[in-house]
């Protein structure tokens, strides 16, 4: 169940970080790929136009409006966040209509179609738009 109030999202973010920084590679996306799945759906909540503006984390949270962006953007900050050697080189991207997260070259994709289908690799073509885990970490410093 998702977190009603900003505090309990916040503890509760912070547990799946906590939690996911010492699990192994596979075990940590997966949760973090469950967790935010099961936020409250609103399609069209952020945009790639408006990258510049996207919210930090708290105000994600805070804002609690999760389109399929919004989630990934969600994904990435706490793949960020967690700071682990093997999870380094996470790509949020757009590729005909879907928001992803690309994670270990390509070996684990997140986000995808409201599943955790890890170790799976959709097909790539007509890829629009990305932002790397660098640059997400820029937008939270």
């Amino acid at each position: 169940m998702w977190p009603r109030t900003f505090p309990e999202r916040l503890q509760a973010w912070a547990a799946l970080r906590e939690h996911c920084a010492t699990a192994d590679t596979q075990s940590a996306l997966t949760a973090i790929d469950a967790w935010w799945q099961k936020t409250p759906w609103c399609p069209y909540h952020l945009h790639w136009d408006d990258r510049l503006t996207w919210p930090d984390p708290w105000q994600l949270l805070d804002d609690n409006l999760y389109c399929s962006l919004a989630r990934a953007l969600g994904i990435m900050y706490t793949i960020a966040m967690i700071d682990r050697e093997d999870l380094q080189d996470a790509v949020l991207f757009e590729a005909e209509g879907d928001n992803l997260v690309q994670v270990a070259s390509g070996k684990y994709i997140l986000n995808w179609s409201g599943t955790t289908p890890l170790n799976i690799n959709p097909s790539t073509k007509n890829l629009r738009r990305q932002i790397s885990q660098q640059e997400i970490l820029q937008q939270i410093q």
